[in-house]
């Protein structure tokens, strides 16, 4: 099994998931199951729907069948855990779910996804209310939509869908694409600091619309400097570089360099041979900073030296995929 520690939730809102159906959603949005961040709660706020939740809740089901949500990943992918997250639901939590997941090329309707070829990738398993469920998920193949049961009624706070992108590259052949970016199969491998915030951050979709949603390491005392690593999402010569310190306004690094090396599958990256992108440079706060890089040397990784610390809210590396 890879580290699902650094693999990123292809169901997320910021990273293009929607809650495309549900059965019901009564007492509380369905949007709110692929929410950034945990989910908030105040006890005493009462609403048109009744208490208010950061979550998915149904109405109290008096017939039969059970309740479901139908979500399109943001960013298709192996799905290898999910997590059904009833944090704040106590009394109203549903004791069961499951999740099945189908692959549905193009743009498909709601009602074409009630056709589709749905599998089964966690059984209908046991919760508890105000508690995080991780269920592992075992296979290779890739999927674009995933639907959470709850049996029979109930609230649920987050869906989490962690797994490895595999989206259609055959859509950038012939053209630049951005070889770092997550939803293009681009993961951070190894980072030397995330104190305040995640390394993947760095190359998600979009802009980062705070602090938060960029990356961001502790004060360094000891005279090093701060890094991460990105495995490109395929080999390719990284033609241009972006080094945006959006938001970051008193606490963005001095300087920056980039290196790329090419690494096998079955070679450690300590002792990869690195050669220079980028040389130290000067950045600004807030600043999107944009370099045109000389080579034409194929890479699989490219490491971020960032001098001393601070942050960087997004990477992008444009450049000629090798395959």
């Amino acid at each position: 099994m890879k580290d699902l520690s650094r693999l990123p939730d292809l169901a997320l809102r910021t990273y293009g998931g929607s809650v495309v159906a549900a059965s019901d959603e009564a007492f509380a949005e369905r949007q709110a199951l692929i929410r950034p961040g945990p989910p908030a709660f105040q006890p005493g706020t009462f609403g048109a729907r009744g208490q208010v939740y950061d979550g998915w809740e149904t109405r109290r089901r008096r017939g039969p069948g059970h309740d479901w949500a139908i979500v399109r990943l943001g960013m298709p992918g192996i799905v290898r855990r999910v997590v059904v997250d009833t944090a704040w639901f106590t009394g109203n939590y549903p004791p069961f779910a499951s999740v099945e997941a189908c692959r549905a090329e193009g743009y498909p309707s709601v009602d074409e996804l009630g056709r589709a070829d749905w599998v089964e990738i966690v059984p209908s398993s046991p919760l508890t209310g105000d508690a995080r469920h991780e269920f592992d998920v075992a296979g290779d193949r890739g999927f674009t939509h995933v639907r959470l049961n709850i049996f029979p009624d109930g609230g649920v706070a987050r869906l989490r869908v962690h797994g490895e992108v595999t989206p259609d590259l055959g859509l950038y052949e012939g053209m630049t694409m951005d070889l770092a970016a997550l939803e293009n199969g681009a993961l951070v491998t190894a980072c030397s600091d995330e104190f305040y915030s995640s390394p993947s951050n760095v190359i998600a979709p979009g802009l980062p619309r705070h602090q938060a949603e960029g990356w961001e390491t502790a004060r360094r005392r000891d005279g090093g400097n701060d890094w991460l690593i990105v495995r490109l999402a395929v080999p390719g010569v990284v033609r241009l570089a972006e080094l945006d310190t959006a938001n970051l306004v008193y606490n963005a690094p001095g300087a920056a360099s980039l290196t790329g090396a090419r690494i096998r599958d079955d070679r450690p990256e300590r002792d990869a041979e690195w050669f220079e992108l980028l040389p130290r440079t000067r950045l600004q706060p807030d600043t999107r900073h944009r370099f045109r890089l000389p080579g034409d040397r194929v890479a699989t990784h490219v490491r971020l030296d960032i001098h001393p610390d601070g942050g960087l809210g997004r990477l992008r590396l444009l450049g000629t995929p090798a395959v």
